[in-house]
Formats: structure tokens, sequence, C-alpha cells
């Protein structure tokens, strides 16, 4: 007997006698039911979340049941859902409640998690490939470089969120300017590669300097104006600055939504100034870019698309379910030139599977979820013109939002709402700084805590401020109503009748 002829029939008679098993169910009739109850409980979850408790924090019994050990042996599907209906559902963050504000983030959509269950269901990997998934992952790309004014022969790719995107893009940009051949065989070398920006930039921009092997002292984080825009002479005397002594200017970092105001940079400034040095071009659009589609305010965003790459998060304001990011890059050699790497077990066919582009070819990632569908499908079913009226919408609750703060005495606006966030604070007449900070904080955990409102805080120059990010497609105006009569009520407990002296927060 031939040893391949020895191996099949050892393998033969270890299966013979036991049945193989599989993940499928013995009885789908079971699962069928239980997945149905599933599916009926989400719509009534959602149906009723305004009456829910934006967040509540969860007893040890609850936090108990998710300390214990790996289970060895399995239950039934309905056992295993009964428990995340006791210790999951009704401790969720909260940001699906209308009254969710705290964070940046959206508020997700039913069409979406049915599509992230299908694209479960179907289980493709998009690292590439000829499939129907991935023409879905290209167009949905496709449809985010028309909404920002991109060219169509532009180059993108979807990525976990906006951290990723701003990474892929700015991995670009260095290895452009550092040639590509040279940087992917041999490294930096000794380049001393600078980027510029606000001091309003995103932390992650400064993680992305790390990982570049540049270090975050490569990021110029340059003042901002009143307005908590980039400075553009500031900007040309720190390019200039640099030249002169040796570094190499990259790239501008711009921002299309700051994370603490939303301002937006001066983007047709900054545009001509990296044209006229030779600078690459990136805008941060994690926070505001999507506004480009808003009727209303999309001229706001003038000037996005002659950026050399954009980052944006369809897990904002396009709400899909976490997690989805974009990166996109003008010109498409560049930024395959960067990623793509030939492998002989992922070689191109004339036919079959692999038949098609690989789309690793434009990240880090080769393994990558099927991120597209709940995008796709939310865009098929609402249309773009109603994503955009739903950012007007927000924006101008935002703006009503400030002037029921303005009204307010005891209530103090810190910066004027360029897009949806509204910075402010609770200052009752002679309070000091110190206890003015004590007490924001106490009213914005005290909201938290009776799921009243989610407000996140943040600092306004050194001012200690309270931020609504209103990125929330259930948000109605009687909610922020129901947010100024809240605080007013924790005002009155905190301080008393005088509406001052906070001391101690009583009981």
């Amino acid at each position: 007997m031939s040893g391949r002829a020895a191996t099949q029939n050892q393998s033969a008679n270890m299966l013979s006698g036991r049945i193989e098993e599989t993940l499928d169910p013995r009885n789908w009739d079971d699962v069928r039911q239980t997945a149905h109850a599933m599916v009926d409980d989400a719509i009534a979850y959602l149906a009723d979340i305004r009456d829910k408790p934006v967040w509540q924090d969860m007893p040890e019994d609850v936090r108990k049941c998710f300390r214990g050990p790996v289970p060895q042996t399995g239950q039934v599907l309905e056992a295993v859902y009964e428990d995340l209906k006791t210790g999951l559902m009704p401790y969720p963050m909260g940001n699906i409640h209308p009254r969710f504000w705290m964070w940046y983030m959206g508020a997700s959509n039913f069409t979406g998690a049915l599509g992230d269950f299908l694209a479960a269901i179907v289980g493709s990997n998009l690292g590439g490939g000829n499939h129907a998934a991935a023409l879905i992952d290209r167009q949905v790309v496709d449809w985010l470089k028309e909404m920002m004014g991109f060219p169509l022969e532009a180059s993108g790719t979807l990525t976990s969120g906006g951290s990723a995107a701003n990474l892929i893009a700015l991995t670009v940009a260095r290895n452009e300017a550092l040639g590509q051949a040279d940087i992917r065989e041999h490294g930096l070398g000794g380049e001393r590669l600078v980027f510029y920006g606000s001091d309003q930039l995103h932390g992650c921009h400064l993680t992305a300097m790390e990982m570049l092997g540049l270090g975050r002292s490569a990021l110029r984080r340059l003042p901002s104006r009143n307005d908590y825009t980039l400075d553009l002479a500031s900007l040309e005397e720190a390019i200039a600055r640099d030249r002169a002594e040796g570094a190499r200017p990259a790239g501008i970092i711009a921002n299309a939504g700051t994370i603490n105001t939303g301002a937006i940079d001066d983007l047709p400034g900054i545009a001509e100034i990296a044209r006229r040095e030779g600078l690459w071009f990136h805008v941060d659009g994690c926070i505001g870019a999507l506004a480009a589609i808003a009727p209303k305010n999309g001229a706001r965003l003038d000037g996005l698309e002659r950026a050399d790459s954009v980052a944006l998060d369809p897990h904002k304001w396009l709400h899909a379910p976490f997690e989805v990011g974009c990166c996109m890059v003008r010109n498409e050699a560049q930024h395959r030139g960067t990623f793509a790497l030939g492998q002989a077990y992922l070689e191109r066919e004339p036919r079959g599977i692999a038949a098609a582009d690989w789309l690793h070819d434009f990240t880090f990632q080769t393994s990558r979820g099927f991120r597209a569908l709940k995008v796709w499908m939310s865009l098929k079913e609402h249309g773009v013109a109603k994503f955009g009226r739903l950012i007007d919408q927000n924006i101008a609750q935002a703006a009503y939002l400030a002037e029921l703060i303005r009204a307010e005495p005891d209530m103090e606006l810190l910066a004027e709402p360029v897009l949806d966030i509204v910075c402010f604070r609770l200052r009752p007449a002679g309070m000091a700084e110190e206890e003015c900070e004590t007490l924001n904080r106490e009213i914005m955990l005290r909201l938290q805590e009776t799921g009243v409102a989610a407000l996140s805080d943040t600092r306004v120059q050194t001012r200690y401020a309270l931020r609504c990010a209103i990125a929330n497609h259930r948000t109605q105006t009687s909610d922020l109503h129901v947010l100024i009569a809240a605080i007013r009520t924790h005002l009155q407990e905190l301080c008393g009748g005088n509406g001052h002296n906070v001391g101690e927060p009583r009981t």
C-alpha cells in the first residue's frame, strides 16, 4: 500500500462509526423560531427606545455574568439569547437613543443592522476576489467619492473607522514624500519629515506619526485662531522655518470639523498653500466631511474636493452600525503603490474566484469584513438626499440649542457652533472657576446616571466645557428642551436658591 493510500485509509478508520460534526443546527426549525423572536424583539426595542433610559449602570450580578470561564459544552440558542436579553440589551452605551450626544457617534439604523446580518451570513472576506460582495464594496466607495466631489477614477478603501482611514492616507503621503520604492525597501533612513495641522487635530494623528516611524515631534500642531481653525500665516511661516532648518515638509492635515467644536479649516486656502509648496493635502473629515451632501450646509465644505486624500466615517452621519470608515486617495497609483504586495498564493487569475483585483492592495488588512453592505442597503433604502436633510436638521438643532443656552442666565456658550457641536457650561454669577468645573462635571454625571441625556466634557481653550454633539437622526427639538429642563433641576439641587456656592453636592 502506498503512503498516500495508507494515510487515506487511516483517516477513514478514524471517522468510521461516528457522526461528523458541523456548526449548523440539527433542527433548523428551532433556530428559525428563535431567530424570528430576536428580530421581533429588536424591532420592539428600537420602537420604544425613546421611553428607555439613555444609559444605566449595571448591577453587580449582571457584571458577574460576564466573568465566568469559557464554556466547555454548549447550550441551545434560545438559552444563549435569554442571557443576552437580561445582561446585554438593558445596558447599552446609549448612542442609539435620541438624547445621546456624548461622543461623536451615529445612531445606527435598522436596515444597516440587517445588512450586517446578511453580510455575516454570506461570510465573504473582502480582501478581494470575483464575487458580488467585492462589487458592492467598490460601489460604496464610488458613491462616497461622488458624495465628496472626488473624481470617479480616484481610489479608496473602507476601513474600521477614522483612525485607520487617517493612518492609511498619511502612509501614502509619507511614501510619496520619500519615494515609494526606497521607503518600502529601506525604511526612513535619516529623513526628517514633518506634517502640519492645528492644535485642534484629533489624537489619532499623533498615533499615526508614531506608527509611521516619524515620532510625535514630526507633527507641527500650530496654534489655532480664535475660531479654532488653522492659522494660515503661521502655517506658511512654519513650513519656511522647517525648510531652512533642514527638515522636509511632507503634508498638511486640515480639519473638516474639529472634534472639540466642529470648526472647519480654510480648505481652499490650505489647498492653495499645499499646491504652491508641493505638499500633500489631507483632510480629516471624520466629523464633518459628510456635511458636503447637506443642501443648506454643503458649501461649508468647499475645497474638500481639492484634497489629495480624505478620511471620513459612514458610521457617524450616515448612521451605519459600527464599524465602517473610508479613506479616499485622489491618485490610485500612489495609493496602490503604498500597500500592494505580490504574493504567489494571491495571484490574479484569468478566470474563477481570483479573476479580480485584490482590495487589500489599498490597505494594511488582508482579511477584511463585508462592511459595505450596511451602507449600501441604507443608501438604497433612503437615498443620499434624505441623509443630507438629516445632517441639515442636526445642524439646525445645534443652532437652536445654542439659542436656548444664551437665554439661560446661568449658562454660557463657549464657542459658536459651526456644525452640530455645542460647547457650553453652567456659570452661576460669582462662582469661581474651580467650583464651576466641579459643578459642570457633577451635572454631566447626573444626566448620565438618571438616564435623561448623555453629554461629554472637553476643554475649550482652558475652560472646562460640556459638549453636546448632535449627530443623531432620532433627536427632536423637544429633546433639547428636556435637556435644558434637566440641567435646571440639577442646578437647583446642587446650588439651592442663591444660584452659586456649589460646595459639596446636596443629596
